[in-house]
């Protein structure tokens, strides 16, 4: 289906990409403009060290856990729709996280807000894989590439902008009643410019899949977010142990499915695809490594240098402006050298990750916002050479009628990566940083930067196993 294909003709693809990622973007920098705020939100509501983790923990589950199930919903009642809805949900979330008065209202209100960024989320590369010809997607997921990235920069510089204005004396509040406006822009517009395209109403859903596969992702988040914080108890543990049958059982019935020829929820033949399958293992180690790197960063400058919230975002904005960079040299290529594209980024990051691991643990006197521009710099450039090709990669296999599905396993499992990079980046850095009498930030960020340098290894390790450092792609 091109952009002059029924349901396609007389609509802008370029505009409603741009409403799909501003729909997308709230949800991005969501994750991280939270993080800014939990002082403010412990003291202004007295919440106890366990609620203050809930209120990240309630969102990541809720997302995580519905971003497949609601990428097939998606597929079956129509992608605009359900896109549309997950704003409305997201917008009205956030409104009841700006007026929330206690910490439950707050933590069920976050979980709510996770529901509706499940629910939009698959929607936004659906639509794009589907609403643009192979000459132009390179070019629109590059673009999808510069808001992913941006937003976990903008995150923390918009919210501590916010929260240092404290805007009509509201203090953390503002923080989540920023995306009202936006989220009704989003919806008023998408209903005029963002096509709604053909679904497949006959479609049979798979509750038990769903129930099985939410409960299989919430098996390996939820512990992976605790253990590390709670000396991992034998509960999670536990829980951890028994994602692997309960992934098992869900692999075992959608095969079951596509012998009886009926729907999957996520389809065999995709599981079956090697180059999907290695494509989707390569987001969630590319993805595992940004937003644990980004956590661990902003206690090393704010707490370890003494940056307020403002100046530490704004010592990270060389990162997404290598992007931009990387983002508009990788989107001329088109589809052309895919492969290759993606082995040149993925080694400008690594580099970057190792020049960056040098300089944290040896910091220049004195230490200043610019101090880390230089391989920020060059991180960033790496990530937008890479985040084009690794998506068209990943979805070039996908047959349109499943976009959401494959769209949703993809950032199912992204979610998934994020949630055990954080947790393992964030065990280095303290380990460390406790092993040496609280002091040693310098120490604490060199250590957790291994895993970085690992997991880009690795990436590399996949491309080589695929053929493609050899030439045969």
């Amino acid at each position: 289906m091109t952009p002059t294909s029924p349901g396609i003709a007389g609509y802008n693809p370029w505009l409603a990409t741009v409403l799909l990622l501003l729909g997308n973007f709230m949800n991005l920098i969501d994750v991280s403009i939270v993080n800014v705020a939990l002082p403010s939100i412990r003291d202004n509501l007295n919440a106890t060290a366990a609620q203050i983790e809930w209120v990240s923990a309630a969102y990541v589950l809720a997302f995580a856990a519905g971003l497949l199930p609601f990428g097939r919903f998606g597929d079956k009642f129509g992608r605009k729709r359900l896109f549309l809805w997950g704003v409305a949900l997201f917008t009205l979330a956030s409104a009841l996280c700006g007026f929330a008065l206690s910490m439950p209202m707050l933590i069920w209100s976050r979980a709510l807000q996770g529901i509706g960024g499940a629910m939009m989320v698959p929607q936004v590369m659906a639509i794009m894989h589907v609403m643009f010809p192979p000459e132009q997607k390179a070019r629109a997921f590059a673009l999808a590439g510069v808001v992913a990235s941006l937003g976990a920069v903008t995150g923390p510089l918009l919210g501590g902008a916010l929260i240092i204005g404290d805007i009509w004396g509201l203090d953390w509040r503002p923080i989540f009643l920023v995306n009202l406006p936006v989220g009704i822009f989003v919806i008023a517009a998408g209903l005029r410019w963002i096509p709604a395209l053909s679904s497949d109403s006959r479609m049979r859903i798979d509750w038990i899949g769903i129930a099985i596969f939410s409960l299989a992702v919430i098996m390996v988040v939820l512990p992976v977010i605790e253990g590390a914080l709670l000396g991992w108890p034998w509960w999670c543990v536990a829980m951890l142990a028994a994602a692997v049958p309960l992934g098992a059982l869900f692999v075992w019935r959608q095969v079951r499915l596509a012998r009886r020829g009926r729907g999957q929820l996520l389809p065999v033949a995709l599981m079956r695809n090697g180059g999907y399958l290695s494509g989707v293992a390569m987001v969630m180690l590319h993805f595992s490594a940004i937003p644990g790197m980004f956590l661990v960063l902003a206690i090393y400058l704010q707490t370890g240098f003494g940056l307020d919230p403002l100046h530490s975002g704004m010592a990270t904005a060389p990162f997404p402006l290598g992007i931009m960079l990387g983002s508009y040299v990788t989107g001329r290529f088109g589809t052309r050298a895919m492969s290759r594209r993606m082995a040149v980024g993925v080694a400008i990051m690594l580099a970057g990750m190792a020049y960056l691991r040098h300089l944290t643990g040896h910091p220049p006197q004195p230490f200043g916002v610019m101090s880390l521009a230089a391989p920020l710099a060059i991180c960033g450039l790496g990530m937008g050479l890479t985040i084009s090709p690794l998506f068209q990669t990943v979805l070039q296999s996908v047959p349109g009628r499943d976009a959401g599905a494959g769209s949703g396993a993809m950032q199912a499992f992204q979610q998934v990566g994020a949630a055990i990079g954080i947790a393992v980046v964030s065990s280095l850095f303290f380990v460390r940083l406790n092993g040496q009498g609280g002091g040693d930030y310098t120490g604490a960020m060199s250590h957790a930067l291994i895993y970085q340098l690992g997991v880009f290894s690795a990436i590399l390790a996949i491309l080589a196993w695929r053929g493609i450092l050899r030439g045969r792609a």
